[in-house]
């Protein structure tokens, strides 16, 4: 049986390497949640929580706040190896990124990555000093995005399944940063 990829009339793989991957990393990142998930060893079951990145720099690197206290932060103490899954939307826009975790409670990135939002949960505002900063370095990572929008690829689907021929508008590829 024949692979859907080889039934397509153009090619929908495309790896990206240094400065084009972090800018694809950045692009679908960028404003989205994820599910933060550590102690990811292989055999047992990882830890995950929905997280957003406060901010995802020109170099790649991501930024988070979290508690000092949390599970999260022991665990990134004893490994500091993590994946990030990030959904932009329901059918494009999907990313996993494999990076080393890095935590540091730097006040001036604090007073840089807050928002009023984070009171929420940080009850004593930028000061608290439960707020810790989690920067995590890509190594790797692998996406599936579509070329040319969800309006194009939403009919590409439509006319596909008419004609009873794939015409999906996927791309996907590794992401080495």
């Amino acid at each position: 049986m024949d692979s859907i990829n080889k039934n397509q009339p153009e090619d929908n793989f495309e790896n990206l390497e240094g400065d084009k991957a972090w800018k694809k990393l950045k692009e679908m990142a960028e404003g989205t949640s994820c599910f933060f998930c550590s102690n990811i060893k292989t055999g047992l079951p990882f830890s995950t929580r929905p997280m957003s990145p406060q901010k995802i720099d020109d170099n790649g690197d991501l930024w988070f706040l979290s508690a000092n206290d949390s599970h999260k932060n022991a665990e990134i103490a004893q490994d500091p190896m993590v994946q990030l899954l990030f959904q932009g939307s329901k059918y494009s826009d999907f990313l996993t990124v494999y990076g080393i975790a890095e935590i540091s409670e730097d006040k001036e990135k604090i007073k840089e990555l807050w928002e009023p939002i984070l009171k929420t949960w940080f009850t004593e505002g930028e000061d608290d000093p439960r707020i810790s900063v989690i920067k995590i370095t890509p190594t790797q990572g692998y996406y599936w995005d579509n070329k040319h929008g969800n309006a194009v690829a939403f009919v590409k689907q439509l006319v596909g399944a008419a004609i009873g021929k794939t015409l999906d508008d996927s791309i996907e590829g590794k992401l080495e940063i």
